[in-house]
Parts: C-alpha cells; sequence; structure tokens
C-alpha cells in the first residue's frame, strides 16, 4: 500500500494534466500549474529528494491523464521463448505494448495461437 503523500501527490498530478490539457483561460492554467507544482512538491518531500529530480518524471506526462497499463505477450516457437531489451534498463523481458495500442496488434497473434495445435 502507498503512502497517504504518494496518493494525494498522484491524485493531484492528474487533475493538473488533465486541467492542463483542456483548459482555456489564462487563470484556469495558471491555477492548473501551482497544483502541479504542489504535486512536485509533495512528492520531493515525501521522497526526501529534490524537487528538480520530481520535475523530470512528470515532464512527459501530457494529455488526459489515464492509467497506464500494459500488455505482455510469452511467444513461443519449439523450445524458443521471444524476449525484446527494455528501453530503459536494456534488461531481457517479454514484448509488451500499451493496453490501448495493443489490442490491435496483438489480435491476429491471439487469434492465431487460438488456432494452434498447441493451444488446443
Amino acid at each position: 500500500m502507498n503512502p497517504r503523500w504518494l496518493d494525494w501527490a498522484r491524485q493531484l498530478q492528474a487533475i493538473a494534466q488533465t486541467g492542463l490539457t483542456y483548459a482555456k483561460d489564462v487563470y484556469d492554467i495558471e491555477r492548473y500549474h501551482a497544483v502541479h507544482h504542489i504535486a512536485e512538491e509533495i512528492m520531493a518531500h515525501g521522497a526526501a529528494t529534490e524537487i528538480s529530480q520530481i520535475t523530470g518524471l512528470f515532464a512527459n506526462h501530457t494529455g488526459y491523464a489515464t492509467p497506464k497499463v500494459d500488455v505482455r505477450a510469452a511467444v513461443f516457437r519449439d523450445d524458443r521463448i521471444l524476449l525484446v531489451r527494455e528501453r530503459e534498463d536494456g534488461c531481457w523481458t517479454l514484448p509488451a505494448a500499451g493496453l490501448t495500442s495493443a489490442i490491435p496488434r496483438l489480435s491476429p497473434w491471439f487469434a492465431k495461437s487460438a488456432r494452434s495445435p498447441a493451444t488446443r
């Protein structure tokens, strides 16, 4: 279970992120930037780190705030399994995609797997 301060900071960050996506009024934009900064301050304080490190974590979060869910697939051929390297740390892992983008791309794989003799 996450500490309460982390949940609060995530909620504030999501509110600010979504607000900045849709706000048109200069005053609303200013307020959402302030909420965003408060979320960064809470995270920095709770994590006992500099706010500059937290700001970097939020930098790429834009658009409507939604849960980020990924899908991973185990793909076998004979006695081998398909692995890919993670961009962030270079470690090997199963292939993955964001859930929203993965469904159309993985549907043919699932359909083929369902017809495969190995899965019957």
